[in-house]
């Protein structure tokens, strides 16, 4: 794996990837609280957070199969995704759609399966597939389910509500933390919801 320059993933913000928020919720919540920081435990996820935990802990996948592997650990969305929602109307922040990690000037769903996020040197997140849009998103919001979807020119579905990963390596995760990308070797998988 080569760890790349963020400056070749960034969204057209003319600025290296950051973190902007950090949150987590204890309980089972739509929304999550913005917190000074987070720490990520590896092989588990966000230290006091309710999806922590080597297997699923989403509440609908643990009632199909509670043993299956927990690959939805962390929760990263990009506040260009918030800018886009502001434009059209919605009026989201920092840990309201649930994602614990929120970035800027890194293009999260264009990066591929087993891309690994380095946060400042301490924590290290796998980036494992897409956020799946829920129904969730209609309650907080009319209409915002539809929102973060899209098509690309081919017609094809595209998630935008941010991406899943795993801890790969524990430590703290602050607001300002620069970001690297360590691409993982051979052909590219492009994301694909978990």
């Amino acid at each position: 794996m080569s760890v790349v320059p963020t400056s070749g993933l960034e969204a057209g913000t003319g600025s290296a990837a950051v973190v902007t928020a950090v949150s987590r919720s204890a309980v089972h919540t739509f929304s999550k609280q913005t917190q000074l920081y987070i720490r990520l435990l590896t092989g588990l996820g966000v230290e006091g957070d309710s999806h922590m935990g080597e297997t699923i802990k989403h509440r609908s996948r643990v009632a199909r199969d509670p043993s299956q592997p927990n690959l939805r650990q962390v929760h990263l969305i990009h506040s260009e995704l918030f800018d886009e929602l502001q434009a059209a109307g919605f009026t989201v922040s920092a840990g309201e759609l649930g994602e614990n990690v929120t970035t800027r000037g890194l293009d999260l769903l264009g990066l591929p399966t087993g891309a690994r996020l380095h946060f400042a040197g301490r924590a290290v997140v796998e980036v494992t597939g897409l956020r799946n849009p829920c129904s969730q998103l209609d309650r907080f919001s009319p209409g915002l389910m539809a929102a973060v979807l899209g098509r690309d020119q081919h017609g094809n579905l595209i998630r935008k509500a941010g991406v899943m990963g795993i801890v790969a390596s524990g430590g703290e995760v602050w607001p300002g933390d620069a970001i690297e990308v360590e691409l993982p070797r051979g052909p590219h998988r492009p994301l694909d919801r978990v």
